[in-house]
């Protein structure tokens, strides 16, 4: 291609003046600035300790699978357990029944202990660890 036929590029003060003269370029960045700064208050987008960019959306779809799994195994093992027992037993459907509310309760002692509500060792008060004195 020849020279000529290239479109010239604009130079950096046509930009400049570009956005000066134009009010609502002018309106757009101000609430850009706005809103990064809105965004930094709240620590939207910084950068942790080591570098990499904060990843809150998948730490928190992290826990929320991890939540659902603790909840679900403990119905499933007590419904497993309570069959088995049934089987073994011969008390049908009595044994699934039972070990199955126990499961469900095992599972949301299980979420609570993981997301931080209820202690292992019964020293947890409202959501807030407390010391041994």
């Amino acid at each position: 291609m020849a020279a000529g036929n290239m479109p010239e590029k604009p130079q950096q003060s046509d930009k400049a003046a570009s956005k000066a003269d134009d009010p609502a370029r002018a309106s757009l960045d101000d609430r850009l600035r706005k809103l990064e700064s809105h965004l930094a208050a709240k620590g939207v987008g910084e950068k942790s300790a080591n570098g990499k960019q904060a990843a809150n959306g998948s730490t928190q779809m992290g826990q929320a699978v991890k939540l659902s799994s603790e909840f679900i195994a403990g119905i499933v093992a007590g419904a497993g357990l309570g069959w088995f027992i049934d089987q073994v037993a011969g008390t049908t459907p009595w044994g699934l029944i039972i070990f199955l509310f126990l499961g469900f309760g095992a599972g949301i002692l299980n979420v609570l202990r993981s997301a931080g509500y209820v202690a292992e060792n019964g020293n947890n008060v409202g959501g807030k660890q407390q010391k041994e004195k």
